[in-house]
């Protein structure tokens, strides 16, 4: 079994938008937005993802990767 990958480390550089404003933007603490960032979540909320697309201009897909050849984390199981 794969495992959901995040990329919003890589939509953030790509998009220069920092830490602070987009935890702002979105209403999400700092440090919630940092276990994003990190990949160090097991779920999120599709009203934060429609807020974190919304803030970006993007799309999930730019955010979440599916890799069918990634070992799941044992905390997400």
């Amino acid at each position: 079994m794969g495992k959901i990958i995040l990329r919003l480390d890589r939509v953030m550089a790509d998009r220069k938008v920092n830490l602070k404003d987009l935890s702002e933007q979105v209403g999400v603490s700092n440090v919630n937005l940092s276990k994003m960032k990190t990949g160090k979540i097991s779920a999120i909320r599709f009203s934060t993802l429609e807020a974190i697309c919304e803030a970006l201009n993007c799309q999930p897909g730019d955010i979440l990767e599916y890799d069918p050849n990634a070992e799941p984390d044992e905390e997400a199981e």
